[in-house]
């Protein structure tokens, strides 16, 4: 599991920062476990991309997490990535996970379970089923999140920063709401499962009849019980205002800002904590002494008044501001040179 601040191991020369490096480090929250997510199209690929070069640059191994089912990363690292971690700068490495290919390893995981377990006359009914939840609403998240508990687990230990860069903020807020919902649910999945093997035993004892799983050998109860622990512990971590943050990316335009809003009281009632509002696509002060298009300042005018906004509805957090650039910052280079103020 990712280590905590105080007894994170000090970088290996591989997650050293780079050479020459000038600027100071970007004022991103500085947690182990960053998520970064909003309205699609507001920039929070770039966003994540950055903050996690420049967590590198600053000497902390990183790695960064793609969930978003559009898969921009690669894009705008310029990298090939899969869903392994694969290096993409000194001290940074990237992976996409596919929620989709997620949800169809965990089904073939699950039948291989069943197939340890259950009646073979009824392995063609149980596959049948555990199918129709493959397609069901829910699933995807579900499989994706259990991924998510794992890159924690295993990756964790060999970074001292994971970054996610999150799907859109709807299907993003379903996936943190689940270690709630899932431990509830597993948690009656395994009283159930108690309850069938103490009447399998029973009936057992009475009629003879071959042997069934005790608590201690029934593959699918220490399945069960197993991922319960990992959604427990994944709420944890993502409740741990010291260990992580949520930064939403937003552009000065009304429908990002009402979803944001929107978004930052749901997690508010998960009790995940928000690091930071980065408001991308600002527009510059026109030049001095040049005349300013009248485009250009109707604008600015309106800008003016979305980011007056931003500072009332969502100014009890750091607000970060990032000027419209001239050209899509892609690579390595471009995006270690996003400005990101205060």
């Amino acid at each position: 599991m990712l280590s905590n601040e105080g007894s994170r191991r000090a970088a290996t020369p591989s997650g050293a920062a780079p050479r020459g490096r000038t600027r100071a480090p970007l004022p991103f929250p500085d947690r182990p476990v960053l998520f970064f997510g909003g309205k699609g199209g507001v920039g929070k690929t770039t966003m994540a991309a950055a903050a996690a070069l420049d967590m590198a640059a600053r000497g902390h191994r990183t790695l960064l997490v793609s969930t978003d089912p559009a898969h921009s990363t690669a894009d705008v690292l310029q990298a090939e990535l899969g869903d392994r971690p694969r290096r993409v700068a000194d001290g940074c490495w990237a992976m996409e996970v596919d929620p989709e290919r997620e949800a169809d390893r965990y089904i073939d995981a699950v039948k291989e379970r069943v197939a340890s377990a259950a009646p073979p006359r009824l392995l063609g009914e149980v596959y049948r089923q555990i199918d129709i939840a493959r397609v069901s609403p829910g699933a995807a998240e579900s499989a994706l999140f259990d991924r998510f508990t794992r890159i924690l687990e295993d990756e964790g230990g060999d970074y001292d920063r994971v970054v996610f860069d999150t799907a859109p903020t709807g299907q993003t807020l379903r996936l943190l709401s689940l270690p709630e919902l899932m431990a509830t649910w597993i948690s009656g999945l395994i009283q159930r499962r108690k309850k069938i093997g103490a009447l399998a035993q029973m009936w057992k004892n009475v009629a003879g009849s071959e042997e069934v799983p005790t608590p201690e050998n029934d593959p699918l109860l220490g399945a069960l019980e197993a991922r319960r622990d990992r959604f427990r512990a994944a709420r944890r971590i993502l409740t741990d205002r010291r260990r992580t943050a949520f930064v939403f990316v937003v552009i000065p335009e009304r429908l990002p800002i009402w979803e944001t809003e929107k978004a930052v009281e749901a997690l508010a009632k998960h009790d995940v904590p928000v690091g930071a509002i980065v408001v991308n696509q600002v527009l510059p002060a026109p030049a001095a002494g040049a005349g300013d298009d009248p485009f250009l300042a109707a604008r600015r005018e309106r800008q003016a008044a979305y980011l007056a906004r931003i500072s009332q509805s969502l100014g009890d957090w750091p607000v970060l501001r990032v000027a419209l650039l001239d050209s899509d910052p892609v690579g390595v280079d471009a995006l270690r040179r996003i400005p990101v103020e205060r």
